[in-house]
C-alpha cells in the first residue's frame, strides 16, 4: 500500500509565498515522475508542474517564473515552492507520484488527498 501525504497549504495574501510538500509512504521500490495538479471550484483539474526522476521539470505557463518544483528521492518527497501568489492561484492542490512497489511492477500513479491554497487580494 502506498499513501501520499500532503502538507503546507493555507491562506496567504497576494504576493506571498507557500511551500507544499508531499511524502510517499509504504512499500516503494522506485518513484519515477512526481507532479502537482490543482483544481479550482467549477473547473477541471490541471497540471501545475512535473519533475522526472532525473530532475527535468515542466510547468504550466501560468506559473512559470513563480513556482518551483523539486524532489528529494531519499525522502520520497516532492515540493512545490509558490512565490508571488495571485488570487487566481486559489485551488485545491494535489500531488502525484508514479510508484512501483517492487522490481517486477510497472509504476502506477498515486494521488495525494489534496490541500487547499487560498490567496486573498
Amino acid at each position: 500500500q502506498v499513501q501520499l501525504v500532503e502538507s503546507g497549504g493555507g491562506l496567504v495574501q497576494a504576493g506571498g509565498s507557500l511551500r507544499l510538500s508531499c511524502a510517499a509512504t509504504g512499500s516503494i521500490f522506485i518513484i519515477n515522475a512526481m507532479g502537482w495538479y490543482r483544481q479550482a471550484p467549477g473547473k477541471q483539474r490541471d497540471l501545475v508542474a512535473r519533475i522526472t526522476r532525473g530532475g527535468n521539470t515542466d510547468y504550466a505557463d501560468s506559473v512559470k517564473g513563480r513556482f518551483t518544483i523539486s524532489r528529494d528521492n531519499a525522502k520520497n518527497t516532492v515540493y512545490l515552492q509558490m512565490n508571488s501568489l495571485k488570487p487566481e492561484d486559489t485551488a485545491v492542490y494535489y500531488c502525484t507520484q508514479d510508484v512501483a512497489r517492487h522490481v517486477l511492477e510497472r509504476p502506477s500513479t498515486y494521488w495525494g488527498q489534496g490541500t487547499q491554497v487560498t490567496v486573498s487580494s
